[in-house]
């Protein structure tokens, strides 16, 4: 079955939209609240998983002003003037998305979601705002998502029935994980009739995530979808006080197939710019991906064969964006 969610860290991109497409109602998108009942809350974010692959939590705990200042500095990074922007490249890229040939109308930056990469990166963002505090943003934002991701990943193990309730937020907390931060920013989309709220421009093409997690926030402008079903979308209204929750390749390999991948794409708008920033959680290189041994039974015999990290990014970064890498590591049923 297929699914969607939004903004790679690697990524590869889509084919031109479908004429047979359909836009669906937006209305069956879960909203889980994390502050809710326990058992609830994990019976909810395991239903979600299965059915959709996404879902939106709030009263997630991160503080607005967190959210605000790492918004402030996104917004304030792309309003540079290009050349500026060009000295933090391959950090900072535009159009092309991946190495095969993708396009997107996003421009974006790519950080490392480690504490060295950041200093590093923000040095070059400095030159020309040394009282931006970009490093200082980044860092405090990218720590606080990085939390909610792995409540919420122990919060899906334990719904799940492992007895390891860390077994896949311990990937993201290793000291050499290889987490991400994405900044994808879509800048208005000039259309001729006025009476267009929205232009139908691929901002970022149909894709999954490859890695565990992803943690999406996003200013108040729409432009997200999800599919569930291949010519069938729909469309993720913005919510500032929510966070976009998806389930990435690694997790659906890791669950043996209980959760699905969600596949998603990026819309532009016509009139106003649009910002995301996604946290990508994800293994350490050399980790393997593998189920838990109580996912595997007998009635439900492991359907992907164990990689590594390292595998699956170079497999990713080998396809196209709406490729779909997952069924190169099937097992073997025969």
């Amino acid at each position: 079955r297929n699914i969607y969610s939004e903004s790679l860290g690697m990524v590869l991109a889509s084919p031109k939209p479908h004429r047979s497409e359909t836009i669906l109602p937006n209305d069956v998108i879960p909203i889980i609240d994390l502050k809710g009942e326990r058992c609830e809350v994990i019976k909810l974010i395991v239903k979600a998983s299965e059915e959709f692959g996404f879902f939106k939590v709030i009263n997630h705990g991160i503080l607005d002003e967190t959210i605000d200042k790492m918004e402030e500095a996104g917004f304030s990074f792309f309003a540079k003037p290009m050349n500026q922007k060009k000295l933090s490249s391959p950090a900072y890229g535009s159009k092309n998305i991946g190495f095969n040939g993708d396009i997107g109308e996003v421009e974006y930056l790519l950080l490392n979601a480690n504490t060295s990469s950041i200093a590093q990166i923000s040095k070059t963002i400095s030159i020309h705002d040394p009282h931006s505090n970009f490093r200082y943003r980044v860092s405090e934002y990218t720590e606080a998502v990085k939390e909610v991701a792995c409540e919420i990943l122990e919060l899906m193990a334990e719904g799940l029935g492992v007895p390891d309730r860390k077994v896949f937020s311990s990937l993201i907390k290793d000291i050499e994980s290889d987490s991400i931060l994405r900044l994808n920013h879509y800048p208005p989309t000039l259309v001729k009739d006025k009476d267009k709220s929205h232009s139908n421009n691929v901002g970022f093409g149909e894709h999954s995530d490859p890695q565990i997690l992803t943690i999406l926030r996003s200013n108040d402008v729409s432009g997200l979808q999800i599919s569930l079903q291949h010519g069938l979308w729909i469309p993720i209204n913005p919510d500032p006080s929510a966070l976009c929750v998806n389930v990435g390749d690694v997790l659906q390999v890791m669950t043996n197939g209980r959760f699905v991948s969600v596949r998603h794409r990026a819309m532009t708008n016509s009139n106003k710019s649009r910002m995301s920033m996604a946290y990508f959680g994800a293994p350490p290189l050399n980790a393997s991906i593998v189920a838990p041994p109580v996912l595997v039974t007998p009635h439900r015999p492991s359907l992907f064969r164990q990689f590594t990290w390292a595998d699956y990014k170079k497999a990713t970064y080998s396809l196209r964006l709406g490729d779909t890498r997952i069924q190169l590591f099937r097992a073997n049923m025969s």
